[in-house]
């Protein structure tokens, strides 16, 4: 039988309320043993809450949503209790070890609401995300996937691909004897899914809204680089010093704005140099410009293929106008800080998923990658039984995005990123 969790599922107290769960099959015996009564089922009801010797723990809020159709799909209660931190420990306390409770762990909760049917392995990693979010894009993105947005469309892509593997059965088995669709009249529709999952593989997948879009800020020593990260960051990320070499690693600073998330990288100064440490900084440097997805070119010279000009320093005299196509700026004063962050912002936007786009994540991509080449091979097909077989695989892979033949390994990795009452 199923134990029965327990746990504390709102914010860390002290807060306004404290709301604790409670599932199980033991979960309406425990608490209607503190309760007295429950209240009647997706109702709140009032109830003084007592522990074992009848003292009084709280006077609390009970809800119950029974069996199938609760969050779990197992009995599920809820306790809106006061939220310190003795009321919410001593009402826990008084629910474990009764009826044979035991604390939850992290992720518990969502674990059986996956195992009972009530999302699938794509929701319940898109409400891993939407636990995780920091910014307003990160957060949409996760609430669509959380809300089932690609679960819809591998369903519809699940039943395509039936539907096409029953055409090309029924003309191997009737070939001769009815008037069936044969193989060939489905390379067509074949095609059509194969490229819809092309188009999916090439949006930006979902890991560039948690780990950000890489700003690196490059040019030759003293040419304000460390000056630029201070004002496009806001704040004191780098030494600053006329001194040229000052900056010999590798400088990093985490920004949001407008709701997307940048990593800001100050770098050494691109030279030769015979200083070993100084070398060693050059090093980094050019790696990072190499994985930059925005560079920052803040030499004289022309800059390197794709990188936005900078002309920075605009406010000494002698540098008041900019080249043709660089954006002038001074961190001193201000002046065309935003006017970069714009551009910066434009060349951002093509690497991030969109509002209400379709994002997936790296396990998603994997398998969709799978099936399309599945999906490819089925339409170059001339064998029926080969295309046949090639739609069965493309079928089992869709199918395990929503968790078809999850491993515990698998779910292990997932619900640990859960906290404790979700």
């Amino acid at each position: 039988m199923t134990d029965t969790i327990v746990a504390l599922s709102s914010g860390r107290p002290p807060a306004a309320i404290g709301v604790i769960r409670v599932s199980g099959p033991a979960a309406f015996a425990a608490v209607g043993a503190l309760a007295d009564t429950l209240p009647e089922p997706r109702r709140a009801g009032l109830r003084v809450l007592r522990d074992a010797e009848g003292a009084i723990l709280d006077r609390a809020l009970v809800l119950c949503f029974p069996g199938l159709g609760s969050a779990t799909g197992e009995d599920l209660a809820e306790l809106h209790c006061h939220g310190g931190r003795a009321v919410t420990a001593a009402v826990e306390a008084a629910l474990v070890g009764r009826h044979g409770i035991r604390a939850a762990e992290p992720g518990e909760f969502t674990r059986r609401a996956l195992a009972n049917g009530r999302i699938d392995l794509a929701e319940a990693e898109g409400l891993a995300d939407l636990l995780a979010a920091e910014t307003e894009a990160q957060r949409r993105t996760a609430l669509l996937a959380a809300e089932g947005q690609l679960s819809g469309r591998v369903r519809g892509w699940l039943a395509t691909l039936a539907g096409l593997a029953a055409r090309v059965e029924a003309a191997i088995d009737y070939d001769d004897e009815t008037e069936t669709a044969g193989a060939g009249d489905v390379r067509a529709e074949v095609v059509a899914l194969a490229a819809a999952l092309s188009m999916l593989l090439t949006a930006p997948p979902v890991e560039r809204l948690r780990d950000g879009v890489r700003v690196v800020i490059a040019g030759p020593p003293n040419s304000g680089k460390s000056t630029l990260i201070n004002a496009l960051a806001e704040r004191e990320v780098a030494i600053v010093s006329p001194i040229a070499g000052t900056t010999r690693d590798r400088i990093e600073a985490a920004v949001q704005r407008d709701g997307v998330p940048y990593l800001l990288s100050d770098t050494a100064g691109l030279t030769d140099t015979a200083d070993p440490i100084e070398a060693i900084g050059v090093g980094l440097a050019r790696a990072a410009v190499r994985a930059a997805d925005v560079l920052l070119w803040l030499g004289d010279d022309l800059p390197p293929p794709g990188a936005l000009w900078v002309h920075a320093r605009c406010d000494l005299p002698g540098r008041e106008s900019a080249p043709m196509g660089a954006v002038a700026v001074s961190a001193v004063t201000g002046f065309g800080v935003g006017v970069l962050w714009d551009r910066v912002a434009d060349r951002a936007g093509a690497l991030l998923p969109g509002v209400d786009q379709l994002a997936i994540n790296a396990r998603q991509r994997a398998l969709v990658r799978q099936a399309s080449e599945a999906l490819a091979d089925a339409a170059g097909e001339t064998d029926p039984l080969l295309l046949a077989e090639q739609l069965r695989i493309a079928h089992r892979v869709l199918a395990a995005i929503t968790g078809a033949d999850a491993t515990e390994a698998m779910l292990d990795a997932l619900f640990s990123r859960f906290c404790l009452g979700k």
